[in-house]
């Protein structure tokens, strides 16, 4: 799963990145060590202008909030969508033929259970997932819009934007690849990362005629996924980033 995460890129460096147009209108990026759900996060999509798509970065809510919810609350437990289902809850299997999107970040946290025969007295873990290189990873995700029907039509905060990031099964056992067999030990589920050629596809504006048709684009992103992750590096990092409130730079240091 993926709980916390960082993203302290500046708006300009993910523009050009991504490969996404200027923004129209102004957006704050806060840079962030200790990500956590329900905080607003970049994300990039792509819609059709006339006949040519345009990738563009957003902001979001990190939550997804299907249209029809009675309130925003739901977000907050809808921060990670599980890829074997997402095609038939409720929650997201409209944004999934339809609004597709890629969440960028500079790496990750997961925590490690203490294992069999630990004292009770054991803490978890907690590592930081990143990229061997300087550019982020983009997991695969969805986004909606939902209405505040207590606002006016006039009110600027009428519409919220929503993402959820798809995670899937970790790297198996044994796998030959060290990274991947760290994964493997650290937890049973994945944020699904995507390479630059399986962002294209994800992104595409198109709206997908049925759910075994969106299945099959779920299943190229899981497919791929482990090839991404493999050029991971995973560092153990203090227990400070266990509290939201902390936030910084010094998160990410590794234990030495």
């Amino acid at each position: 799963m993926c709980g916390r995460y960082v993203m302290a890129r500046a708006l300009g460096d993910l523009v050009a990145d991504a490969g996404a147009v200027e923004p129209k209108e102004s957006l704050e990026l806060r840079e962030s060590w200790n990500v956590a759900p329900t905080t607003d996060v970049p994300i990039v999509l792509e819609r059709t202008e006339g006949d040519q798509p345009v990738r563009e970065i957003h902001v979001a809510r990190w939550g997804l909030v299907p249209p029809w919810a009675k309130d925003v609350s739901v977000g907050s437990r809808t921060f990670n969508a599980r890829s074997e289902t997402v095609t038939e809850k409720p929650t997201f299997r409209a944004a999934v033929k339809a609004r597709r999107c890629a969440v960028p970040v500079d790496g990750y946290y997961e925590w490690l259970k203490p294992g069999p025969g630990a004292p009770k007295s054991a803490k978890k873990r907690p590592f930081y997932i990143r990229p061997q290189d300087v550019r982020p990873i983009y997991f695969a995700g969805l986004y909606e819009w939902w209405k505040d029907g207590s606002l006016t039509e006039d009110d600027p905060g009428r519409w919220l934007l929503s993402c959820t990031i798809l995670t899937g099964p970790s790297p198996e056992a044994d796998s030959g690849d060290d990274t991947l067999d760290q994964l493997h030990g650290l937890h049973d589920r994945l944020p699904l990362p995507m390479d630059r050629e399986t962002m294209d596809s994800w992104l595409e504006p198109q709206k997908l005629a049925s759910a075994e048709a969106a299945g099959h684009l779920v299943d190229q992103i899981r497919e791929q996924a482990n090839g991404t992750a493999s050029a991971w590096v995973l560092d153990e990092v203090g227990t400070a980033v266990g509290n939201v409130r902390n936030n910084g730079p010094e998160l990410i240091e590794p234990i030495v």
